[in-house]
């Protein structure tokens, strides 16, 4: 027995075990520091089970790199790894301490930059107890230094080595399947960095970004001052003259845009149980100064929500692969908020979700906005919050008095969050409709939250007129996508009473609605074509200022030359005449496939989409207009932008302070 002993080293000698012990301790400390120091929104017993699983994988896969070194510099290898793993946890833990966010590629590429701000509080970003994230270091190299482990010279078998890499890949892949079970096109949808830690990991994270930011920086680096040329002779051939009738009616004017979350077009006019489902939505159709479209179309892509805002600022398509909030933050835009600045207009977005949630506090200082009320800025009752926010009635009312803190005239943005998939409010009493019943919960309780939705609104109006600005203002409010995909066809098939084809599914109900309120201005519904590409030519010719020097692909709703050909971003399109759907043409007003001697304009207006998308991913992936500025417009320079509150601020205290101001006053005049 003791020769046995002798000939075999004992168990805590060998590197196995030395390795075992420093998997375990990074594993335990990542998901201590996940779970407590980041405030992720984990949810349900799998997105618990991911956090804790997510640190496993990679830990394994890392420190197993020490295998393939020899001798003693495998052990001084695994600690060294795993230093640099724990600085890198402890980077993001302090950073996230400071900026609620992640610490991304360009931000390590900007570190003196970076330092210099975190400098200013760095006694409040540092804890007493954050040596502990570097306990488990130093345990490892106590052992080694008194021989409690002794170093194991020996050779180690690259066969198990390789064995031991593929069971922490086998880990890993099981985390990115479980969470692609959970989060459908977590990768390619480029979510909130939350998510992403949420769900792979803190590690996977950094090497997600890096891949992120280098595909992006090199797509940049190859583009040049020419590039822009064919860019600007296509849009500038493609201008549509202003409407004289039109131009410059909304001059100076408030400028009111609210974010219509998941409303599609069927909804206007549609009854249920007797009721109509969005009653105030449907009277402002007919408002005697309401012009609504009734064929305009969302064009986003996996980007939904941000898509439609990318679309809505700067009349650029989305990406097709992920969302340009999130991998193109950083690039030179001309968005309104900044074109308006010049004339006086002070911008601010109105959204009681998280900053970060796709990247909005990042994109939108390029975008050139002065302010962006985020959560941060709200009073966010556990009662009254939503998935992605605050529920739409406790919103407009805190959003109205943050509304009256901005100078006159404003350009502000209410990005509305209750009707939003799966449609499920947690107080049941605030809904007064019952829900339908096609036996697909998604699609019966759509209908509830778009009713909501609906009420909240009104209230929002209701304040402008008391507070004067419903008179001056021009409101413009838009759907941003499909609020029921086309996995729900079948429950469709009962809401509409008709069987729902494919041209129906990919074509007719990816209407969504727009209006647009300009005082003093007739209405009326409008049936041209339009999309979202579309929506800020229009604004600024209704504004009086004339869009031909900027690089937009859509153009102008109220022009006779409007373009009514409305390319999606697979290649697809509509129009009046010709639709597209999966690269198959139909007729646009019966639905029926084309009659084949239409086939060849058909076949030009699938060039003409693909021309549009190919040139402004020219634009977005290289950045192209750093290379143009036009000649009225002042560049943006985002280090001009700050959206944190201040210390101070306490939004309890804050909207308490103004309802009670408000009843004075309301007294005082009684």
């Amino acid at each position: 027995m003791e020769n046995l002993v002798r000939k075999e080293q004992r168990l805590t000698d060998k590197f196995i075990f030395f390795y075992i012990l420093a998997v375990v301790l990074l594993w335990i400390k990542t998901y201590i520091a996940q779970l407590t120091q980041f405030d992720l929104g984990v949810e349900g017993t799998l997105q618990e089970f991911l956090l804790l699983l997510n640190p496993l994988g990679t830990a394994m896969l890392f420190l197993g790199i020490a295998f393939f070194f020899k001798g003693r510099r495998r052990y001084i290898g695994l600690i060294i790894i795993d230093l640099i793993m724990s600085i890198l946890l402890y980077a993001n833990v302090a950073f996230y301490r400071e900026f609620r966010n992640f610490i991304t590629l360009p931000t390590i590429l900007q570190g003196s930059q970076n330092v210099g701000v975190i400098g200013n509080s760095i006694g409040a970003i540092i804890k007493p107890y954050d040596i502990l994230f570097f306990v488990d270091v130093l345990l490892l190299i106590i052992l080694l230094a008194f021989k409690i482990v002794k170093i194991d010279v020996r050779a180690f078998s690259r066969r198990k080595a390789l064995a031991i890499i593929s069971l922490a890949l086998g880990f890993s892949s099981l985390n990115l399947a479980l969470a692609e079970a959970d989060r459908p096109q977590l990768l390619t949808r480029g979510f909130d960095r939350n998510y992403i830690v949420k769900y792979l990991g803190m590690y996977n994270y950094t090497i997600y970004d890096a891949v992120q930011s280098t595909k992006a920086s090199a797509q940049r680096v190859l583009a040049d001052s020419n590039d822009i040329i064919e860019v600007i002779n296509f849009t500038r051939s493609n201008y549509a003259e202003p409407n004289p009738k039109y131009f410059g009616v909304a001059k100076g004017m408030n400028i009111i845009y609210v974010h219509l979350e998941s409303i599609q077009e069927f909804l206007i006019g549609y009854e249920l149980h007797g009721e109509e489902v969005t009653p105030f939505l449907n009277s402002l159709v007919h408002d005697e100064n309401m012009l609504y479209f009734d064929n305009f179309f969302h064009q986003t892509a996996l980007g939904k929500t941000a898509d439609a805002e990318f679309l809505l600022e700067n009349s650029l398509y989305g990406l097709s692969q992920g969302a340009a909030f999130t991998t193109k933050g950083r690039n030179t835009y001309h968005a309104a908020p900044a074109i308006l600045k010049d004339l006086g207009y002070t911008s601010a977005v109105f959204h009681a979700n998280s900053g970060s949630f796709w990247n909005r506090n990042e994109i939108y200082k390029a975008f050139g906005y002065d302010h962006f009320f985020d959560s941060s800025y709200f009073y966010m009752d556990p009662e009254q919050k939503a998935d992605y926010g605050l529920n739409d009635k406790p919103f407009f009312e805190q959003s109205s008095v943050l509304l009256e803190t901005l100078e006159q005239p404003f350009y502000a943005k209410f990005i509305t969050v209750t009707h939003h998939y799966p449609y499920d409010m947690k107080n049941k009493e605030e809904l007064t409709l019952a829900p339908h019943t096609t036996g697909d919960r998604s699609v019966d309780n759509y209908f509830q939250t778009a009713r909501y939705a609906d009420e909240a609104l009104k209230q929002f109006f209701d304040y402008l007129k008391e507070s004067g600005l419903y008179d001056n203002s021009l409101i413009i409010m838009y759907g941003d996508h499909y609020g029921i995909s086309q996995n729900h066809d079948r429950a469709m098939a009962k809401v509409l009473d008709k069987e729902i084809t494919r041209f129906d599914s990919a074509a007719a109900l990816q209407r969504v609605p727009l209006f647009i309120r300009i005082p003093g201005v007739e209405g009326g519904i409008q049936h041209q074509y339009g999309g979202q590409i579309d929506i800020l030519p229009t604004l600024l010719h209704l504004l009086g200022i004339d869009s031909k020097e900027y690089v937009h692909f859509g153009t102008d709703l109220l022009s006779p030359d409007h373009d009514e050909l409305i390319p999606f971003r697979n290649g697809d399109f509509v129009s009046p005449t010709i639709t597209s759907v999966d690269g198959k043409f139909y007729d646009s007003t019966t639905g029926e496939p084309l009659d084949p001697s239409m086939k060849e304009e058909a076949e030009r207006y699938r060039t003409i989409v693909r021309q549009k998308l190919e040139l402004s991913d020219r634009v977005v992936n290289g950045d192209l207009l750093r290379f143009y500025t036009p000649s009225s417009f002042t560049p943006v320079d985002p280090s001009d932008f700050d959206y944190k509150p201040d210390p101070d601020y306490d939004p309890e205290e804050f909207f308490k302070k103004a309802e009670t101001e408000e009843t004075e006053e309301i007294e005082n005049e009684q």
